[in-house]
């Protein structure tokens, strides 16, 4: 392996550490699950079920909610992965300062924008939380499925011109996924 190869690899093995240390104290939404379970599958998904071994779309995928849900905020993800991961995580990151419903719009048309690899990941994430919904208590909650059920269509929509080999599979497979809820 050569040396740029091994900082490639480097790459997201640094991003999982650093996304575990951030998320040390967060627990998913079963109240029991640490966090950190939910970015390592989506990594895995990304990785394994779609066939993208792109080093900074899994270091995406192992930071995806690190600027929305902890203290690190674009410059940091930028100084410790450079700007290749950090418009990744940035695409992927919701702006919380605006109103739900402007918050949304602005957070599809960043999506959109983005490289492929953000709606992979992105992709990932909705699948990952649909799977989850039967370890929490309000899982089977029709209001819970139903915005289930919009995320993924909202995500969908957006990927589904992706022409890269493991952005066509992720759409298929989150394409069946999405079946499950009517």
């Amino acid at each position: 392996m050569t040396t740029d190869a091994l900082e490639q690899d480097r790459l997201w093995r640094r991003a999982a550490a650093y996304a575990a240390r951030m998320h040390h104290h967060h627990a998913r939404k079963d109240g029991r699950t640490p966090y950190f379970a939910h970015p390592a599958r989506v990594a895995m998904t990304v990785r394994d079920t779609f066939g993208c071994d792109d080093p900074a779309a899994l270091a995406a995928a192992f930071l995806h909610d690190t600027i929305e849900d902890t203290p690190a905020d674009y410059d940091d993800i930028h100084d410790r992965f450079g700007r290749d991961v950090a418009d990744l995580v940035a695409a992927l990151s919701k702006n919380m300062l605006l109103p739900e419903p402007e918050r949304e719009a602005d957070y599809d048309r960043r999506l959109a924008a983005a490289d492929w690899r953000a709606r992979l990941v992105k992709l990932a994430d909705v699948l990952d939380n649909a799977e989850d919904l039967d370890t929490r208590p309000d899982g089977a909650a029709p209001d819970v499925t139903a915005r289930q059920a919009e995320r993924m269509d909202r995500i969908l929509a957006l990927a589904q011109n992706d022409r890269e080999p493991p952005a066509a599979r992720a759409v298929t497979i989150v394409t069946a996924a999405r079946a499950r809820y009517g």
